[in-house]
């Protein structure tokens, strides 16, 4: 397996069936190697440093009806919020106090938020906090949207493709959705000229090994500026509450074969892997992800932006969450970089 791996480093690329040979076949002596090569693949372009993203999740409506998201418009349980202008504002100058350089909006796909809506919150945002960053996470829109909030001064994007198979995306979806939609908006994102973040589930349900080789090879196609990476989680309130969580050695060789694939790409430990395990994020760090994205949401409103069960973070204060996770990364051995933490390939080049 270390022949297949070293090949992987050396060229950035292995195909379908090499992918799936090394998922299906990996020991945990190869995971120690991978984890190892793509470890040191991080700190080539990156060193130990870990950027901090300010994570705001300002609305919890979607006209959306996912299978698997505790947010989908059919569930009815769910306590409902939008977050104003003022409070999304008070939550950036929380996190700028405390240095965090990137905000990260977050949301359903809400109606309510309209474009010129969206195009008054990243301006009042931008006119406040001209050093900073703003990434968008908010589903998929036209071209012309995208074009207005880049134009208006987000920097950013991430829409995970979730699944690169057009048969599985169908049945995690229903049939409004599609695949094909989804890849067109990252390619509108990549053309546009922000830094485009994609990404998937591991272990999500009717997920195999093959699925995962085409999502990884799916983001060499792409390339995109970032890449987002965790374990299926279950919600309560979906079909799949019964469905079982994604692994934690998965999802980190997932991570690690993602790094060596895209060496410079920026990676997060996510919050789904510290949900799933207490020490996840520092194995995600040491496995090649290189971000993490603390939550700077009012903290009486967290545990309603419910997209699976028993989420981390959701009752820490802002300060309180980061102080103790910058106490983790340092254990682990990395420091937090309080810089804007832009993509080493990107540029904003204003089309």
């Amino acid at each position: 397996m270390k022949k297949l791996i070293n090949k992987l480093i050396k060229n950035n690329h292995l195909s379908e069936e090499e992918l799936i040979h090394l998922i299906d076949n990996i020991s945990s002596e190869d995971k120690n190697y991978l984890f190892k090569k793509a470890s040191e693949t991080r700190y080539k372009y990156y060193g130990n440093k870990v950027f901090l993203r300010g994570l705001i999740e300002f609305t919890n409506y979607c006209k959306n009806d996912c299978y698997y998201c505790g947010i989908r418009c059919s569930n009815k349980s769910i306590d409902r919020y939008r977050l104003s202008l003022n409070d999304i504002l008070e939550c950036c100058k929380v996190g700028y106090e405390l240095g965090y350089k990137t905000f990260v909006l977050q949301g359903g796909e809400d109606p309510y938020f309209t474009d010129d809506k969206m195009v008054s919150i990243l301006k009042s945002i931008k006119e406040q906090y001209k050093d900073c960053a703003i990434t968008l996470s908010l589903g998929e829109k036209s071209y012309a949207s995208y074009k207005k909030f880049f134009d208006a001064g987000a920097d950013r994007y991430l829409l995970r493709h979730e699944t690169a198979s057009s048969e599985h995306y169908s049945l995690l979806h229903p049939k409004n959705l599609s695949l094909e939609n989804r890849k067109n908006c990252l390619l509108n994102l990549k053309k546009i000229g922000f830094q485009v973040g994609a990404g998937f589930m591991v272990e999500s349900p009717f997920q195999t090994s093959s699925n995962l080789a085409k999502d990884l090879l799916f983001l060499k196609e792409l390339e995109p500026h970032m890449v987002g990476i965790g374990p299926f989680i279950p919600h309560h309130d979906t079909k799949f509450k019964d469905s079982n969580t994604g692994s934690l050695d998965k999802t980190l060789v997932m991570l690690a074969l993602t790094r060596l694939l895209l060496p410079k790409v920026l990676l997060p430990a996510t919050t789904a892997l510290g949900t799933i395990n207490p020490l996840g994020r520092e194995l995600g760090l040491k496995a090649g992800a290189n971000v993490i994205m603390p939550n700077l949401s009012p903290k009486e409103l967290r545990k309603k932006y419910s997209l699976y069960d028993n989420k981390v973070g959701t009752g820490d204060e802002a300060a309180e969450s980061k102080r103790l996770i910058e106490e983790k990364i340092n254990k682990a051995g990395f420091i937090l970089d309080t810089s804007r933490g832009d993509s080493i390939t990107w540029s904003r080049n204003i089309i």
